[in-house]
């Protein structure tokens, strides 16, 4: 009895100009996990490893040749348990370690994509924000039309890479289009607003009734101090916590003061580095949600069982699965404003066979 492991690269096609403030996105790699016990190797425990291009620390060219090395270290070993994984990963790796952890959580529960047995796998739906992409005018309304004739009642938009005049009039249209439905409106910055401006924007966008804003302006300035404190929208970090290990956790959050962290176990160290964020987080008074990072199926399952450990209380950011036209069928249905895991439908993973 030992266990071997090997891994799949797999590209997804977006089903439309996935637009952000880093640029277009048209395409997504992802590399999935296989673990067995090679006494039973019908039983497969997969995890997947998707790196976001241009934002995660580990989208580098010799990503796969590290992900290579590592699963080698697991090939031949009598047992492993995800508490022992930081003995084997290499630093700096957060998207590997998702995708190993996942992995090995589920060859534990038998290999049926069950990641953690709770009320999620059972059918109960979690509450979940409508992601708005960035386009021209149109393109925005008509996906505000969907999103709220889908019973979304929170949305988040992205900003900061159009004209800004312009997203303002799309806030203003909501605002007065769907004032009856109450719609709670979140924005990410992903960084694009300049120094120079961001408390004038901040103060314009502040009109319309705001949430909170995720990374109004690029990770790691002196001025997000500040920019915490006088902010007439509660600030939200994203970016701000890529690569920050042990007690730099605390210290981040203690100095900056946030009122939100928006945690990604893809580019957040994992199950493991989101469970630190979140009881650094709890302890300081500081709120949480957690968002997939345009995983296929595969992850954005495990992310959703990962998420319903906790009691929730706000939409989580899990409403990214219909965005590929190549995407894994499963389970995950979206329905109401909410995710939820359909146990009638089937997994079909012939394309990872």
């Amino acid at each position: 009895m030992a266990l071997q492991a090997s891994f799949q690269k797999k590209i997804f096609q977006f089903n439309f100009k996935a637009r952000t403030s880093r640029g277009i996105m048209r395409d997504k790699t992802s590399w999935f996990i296989k673990v067995w016990d090679d006494a039973a190797p019908q039983i497969t425990g997969i995890g997947e490893c998707g790196p976001l291009p241009g934002l995660s620390i580990d989208d580098r060219p010799d990503f796969e040749q590290v992900l290579e090395q590592t699963l080698k270290k697991v090939n031949g070993l009598q047992s492993l348990h995800v508490s022992s994984l930081h003995n084997l990963m290499p630093p700096g790796f957060p998207s590997l370690t998702f995708g190993l952890e996942t992995a090995l959580l589920d060859l534990e529960n038998g290999g049926k994509r069950i990641i953690f047995t709770n009320e999620f796998i059972k059918g109960a739906p979690i509450s979940i924000n409508g992601l708005i992409w960035m386009g021209d005018l149109d393109f925005m309304l008509h996906q505000i039309g969907d999103k709220v004739s889908q019973g979304f009642n929170c949305i988040k938009l992205k900003v900061g890479g159009l004209n800004f005049d312009k997203e303002c009039d799309v806030l203003e249209y909501i605002r007065k289009r769907y004032f009856r439905e109450q719609l709670t409106i979140r924005l990410d910055a992903n960084g694009g607003f300049k120094t120079d401006e961001v408390l004038f924007k901040l103060t314009e966008l502040a009109k319309f009734k705001i949430h909170s804003i995720e990374q109004p302006i690029k990770a790691g300035l002196p001025e997000m101090e500040e920019l915490c404190r006088k902010s007439p929208i509660p600030i939200a970090f994203d970016e701000e916590l890529i690569n920050i290990e042990g007690d730099a956790k605390k210290d981040l959050l203690t100095r900056l003061k946030p009122a939100y962290i928006i945690l990604k176990p893809t580019l957040h160290g994992g199950i493991s580095g989101c469970r630190e964020w979140i009881a650094i987080a709890e302890k300081a008074g500081i709120g949480w949600w957690i968002t997939s990072a345009l995983e296929s199926s595969i992850g954005l399952n495990a992310i959703c069982q990962f998420t319903a450990s906790y009691p929730l209380s706000i939409p989580q950011g899990l409403g990214t699965g219909s965005i590929y036209e190549n995407n894994i069928p499963s389970p995950l249905k979206v329905k109401n404003g909410t995710i939820l895991y359909d146990a009638s439908q089937a997994w079909d993973l012939s394309e990872l066979e």
